[in-house]
């Protein structure tokens, strides 16, 4: 399934009513009945499953933080019980004046708070053992003055005198098909229904305020950049007493100079000289966990990989399950040899001249690293 944002093409802190837009759009273009193109009932669907889920702050919530898995079922919308028929109705006839033209009424009754969102840069090996970190957001709280009423205390909220407290009015409309009446928010108290005569001086009549707030957010083991941290309740406050938005978390990891990252696996390169690949050795080399020392065994050859257990990233969600240190081997030959080790390695190698002629003779170790053996 695609990405219900991109099937939408509308941005992750898109509003409800851009949502709804881009529904009613690209419903009318796939609508079965108008569009007789292969695929356009399947696309048809799909926009109707990515605004159901889009459009209610629950499902949407857990799309964002879960993507499809956080949806439990994948049966396609039933558009009577989504209120989508409504929509399309509203659809097809608002070109002509009809009710949906204008808009419905805006919610007079609690209105949830926008979730936010805040981009954070964390090292490779905070990400890799996780962290509690401090940070700092602005976000808008009910206002302490009026509680969120938006008016002065005593005063309160009157009935908007335009619409009588309808929210919205309505508007007779001529058409070549005849007469249409239509319905518009009203332009008064913005549907509200009520208009504050005598405004809170703290929040200016909007019953929010906006502060700066310190969060300690407990980012956890085996996050990698793109993962995506939700922190309840700590967006926008709703409005008329809604419940408040979401912080949205979106973490960067910094690379590391000499570390880098398969999944929970963490790669490098360790470099050996020509004796420790061919005899052995133990060596100390740098991993997430600090030094730990790596066994080398003899005859490694070039390009081996050499493994130590548990010494990865942890399984985002079980720390106790890690991953794997993968050692890419790489050897150092000599570019200059002193008289000393040419004339021994000669002599290891059967190339030593003794009485006037070479000897054939190689030895079994040193010969396989002339490309000769016994």
């Amino acid at each position: 399934m695609a990405d219900y944002y991109d099937l939408l093409g509308v941005s992750r802190d898109a509003d409800a009513d851009t949502l709804k837009r881009a529904y009613r759009r690209l419903a009318r273009q796939y609508h079965p009945d108008i569009n007789k193109d292969p695929g356009a009932e399947d696309r048809f669907k799909e926009i109707g499953r990515a605004y159901e889920v889009l459009s209610d702050s629950q499902s949407r919530a857990r799309y964002d933080q879960f993507g499809e898995a956080g949806l439990g079922g994948s049966g396609m919308p039933d558009m009577a019980d989504m209120g989508g028929f409504a929509d399309l109705f509203e659809t097809f006839f608002s070109g002509f004046g009809g009710a949906a033209a204008g808009g419905g009424p805006r919610r007079r009754g609690p209105r949830q708070g926008d979730d936010l969102r805040l981009d954070l840069t964390i090292s490779f090996q905070e990400a890799v053992f996780g962290i509690e970190q401090e940070v700092q957001i602005r976000h808008l709280e009910t206002c302490g003055t009026c509680g969120g009423s938006g008016a002065k205390a005593g005063v309160g909220p009157t009935t908007c005198g335009t619409c009588s407290g309808a929210g919205q009015v309505r508007r007779a409309t001529r058409t070549p098909f005849g007469s249409f009446t239509q319905v518009a928010p009203c332009p008064t108290c913005e549907g509200t229904g009520q208009v504050i005569a005598d405004p809170c001086n703290a929040c200016g009549g909007q019953g929010l305020q906006q502060v700066r707030k310190k969060l300690r957010i407990n980012i956890p083991a085996g996050v990698d950049s793109g993962t995506r941290l939700r922190v309840a309740n700590e967006g926008n406050a709703g409005q008329r007493g809604g419940p408040p938005g979401d912080l949205y978390v979106f973490l960067t990891v910094q690379p590391h100079p000499h570390l880098r990252r398969d999944g929970i696996n963490v790669q490098s390169e360790v470099v050996l000289n020509y004796l420790q690949a061919i005899l052995g050795d133990t060596i100390e080399v740098e991993t997430v966990d600090g030094h730990e020392q790596l066994e080398v065994p003899a005859g490694t050859q070039p390009g081996a990989v050499l493994t130590l257990q548990g010494k990865g990233v942890p399984k985002l969600g079980n720390p106790v399950a890690r991953g794997n240190h993968l050692f890419t081997v790489k050897v150092q030959l000599p570019t200059k040899l002193n008289a000393e080790e040419r004339e021994l390695l000669e002599q290891l190698a059967g190339h030593h001249t003794s009485k006037g002629h070479k000897h054939p003779h190689r030895s079994g170790l040193f010969g396989g690293l002339f490309g000769h053996r016994d």
